[in-house]
């Protein structure tokens, strides 16, 4: 069975999107494919970014900037924009099922000593972790909530049946 892609998108996927794509990987686990890309890739991953996610014990160090047509033809079940512009420029994926829309501020755009710069991406990075390990804990969820209703429902049909049984 093939895992469910989730393509987490931004403008430059040089920051926000690798962030977020390193936090849900990790909050999914196994299962999932998490992958992200941008409308105008910058061409790298911001060093702060790869900085920010290390002190929090992910590597995204091996990361690299993508176009979202690289996506273009591949099954993507969800679709989550993290800045407005990609929001706006986001096309339909094949088999894309669910969209979503959560805006950060971009940190790259931070200014100052480079520890005022790392207070900024360390609070982007504190807010996507509390959004989509959310999101991860719900998909897990759900996930699990499918596997046991079959099982529960059998068992009623099973049930029901033997009461039906009894009376006759």
């Amino acid at each position: 069975m093939k895992h469910p892609t989730i393509l987490i998108l931004c403008t430059g996927n040089s920051c926000r999107s690798h962030l977020a794509e390193g936090i849900l990987r990790r909050a999914l686990g196994e299962g999932y494919t998490v992958a992200s890309a941008g409308s105008k890739p910058a061409g790298y991953v911001h060093p702060l970014g790869i900085k920010a996610m290390a002190e929090i014990g992910i590597d995204i160090s091996g990361h690299h900037s993508k176009h979202l047509n690289e996506f273009l033809n591949q099954d993507i079940e969800t679709v989550i924009t993290v800045c407005g512009n990609a929001d706006q420029a986001c096309p339909m994926f094949p088999g894309q099922v669910n969209r979503h829309h959560w805006g950060f501020d971009d940190p790259a755009h931070a200014t100052g000593t480079e520890e005022e710069q790392m207070e900024v991406f360390r609070r982007v990075r504190d807010e996507i972790r509390a959004v989509f390990e959310s999101y991860a804990s719900g998909r897990q969820n759900q996930a699990a909530l499918a596997k046991t209703v079959p099982a529960l429902a059998a068992q009623a049909y099973s049930d029901g049946h033997q009461d039906e049984n009894k009376k006759k």
